[in-house]
C-alpha cells in the first residue's frame, strides 16, 4: 500500500517512501524534487489518501471480477466497448480512443487486437487519413455490450452509488473531475497515457 506521510511526527529520521516502506534518511531527503523538503501528509489528509487508495483498488478489482465472471473479458475491454458504443457510427480514431480511455497507444493496441480476435471490434483505415486507423464496433460486439450492461450497471449501483447520499454523489463527481483536469492540463505537453 503506498503512502506518502513521513515516518514520524516531525517527518525527519526515518520516513516512509512512496511505496511503503521505511528507512532511516538521518533528516535527509533522498530522490524527492531538488533537495527540498517534501511536504508530508498531514495525518487528516493521510487519512484521506489511504482511503482513496483502498476503496479505488478494491473497486476496480471488483468491477473486473464481475466482468470476467459475467461477460468474459476485463473491464479495459468493457470501457473501450462503451466508448465506441457511444461514437457516431460505432467508430473513433484509434488516437481519440486511447485519449478517452487514458491508456497508451500499445496497451490500446494490445486490448483492440484480442477485441477483433473476438469479433467484437474491427479496425479500418481512417478515410480522411492514410495514416490513421478507426476502431469500429461490430454488431456482434453491440449484442455482447447490450448482454453485459445490465449486470455490469447493477454491479457499480450497488459498489458506489447505493452506499452514497445525493449530496455524496455530487461531491464525488466534482472532486474526481478535479482531480482527472488537474493532470490531464491542456497545451502543456505533459506525458499523458495517450502519448505514448
Amino acid at each position: 500500500m503506498t503512502t506518502a506521510s513521513s515516518g514520524s511526527a516531525a517527518g525527519t529520521g526515518g520516513s516512509t517512501d512512496s511505496t511503503g516502506g521505511t528507512g532511516d534518511t538521518g533528516g535527509r531527503t533522498s530522490g524527492i524534487g531538488s533537495g527540498a523538503h517534501p511536504r508530508w501528509l498531514t495525518p487528516a489528509e493521510q487519512d484521506t489518501w489511504q482511503a482513496y487508495v483502498q476503496g479505488s483498488t478494491l473497486l476496480e478489482d471488483h468491477l473486473d471480477r464481475q466482468l470476467q465472471r459475467d461477460a468474459g473479458m476485463p473491464h479495459i475491454y468493457y470501457a473501450l466497448m462503451v466508448y465506441l458504443a457511444r461514437a457516431p457510427r460505432r467508430r473513433m480514431r484509434m488516437t481519440e480512443l486511447a485519449r478517452a480511455a487514458k491508456i497508451t497507444r500499445s496497451r490500446l493496441s494490445h486490448a483492440i487486437a484480442r477485441l477483433e480476435k473476438y469479433g467484437w471490434v474491427r479496425r479500418e483505415d481512417c478515410p480522411s487519413d492514410k495514416r490513421g486507423q478507426n476502431a469500429y464496433l461490430t454488431d456482434e460486439g453491440n449484442e455482447v455490450l447490450a448482454r453485459s450492461a445490465p449486470e455490469h450497471v447493477t454491479a457499480v449501483r450497488q459498489a458506489i452509488f447505493d452506499r452514497l447520499t445525493p449530496e455524496q454523489v455530487t461531491q464525488l463527481g466534482e472532486i474526481m473531475w478535479v482531480i482527472a483536469k488537474g493532470l490531464q492540463p491542456e497545451g502543456t505537453g505533459a506525458d499523458l497515457p495517450w502519448r505514448r
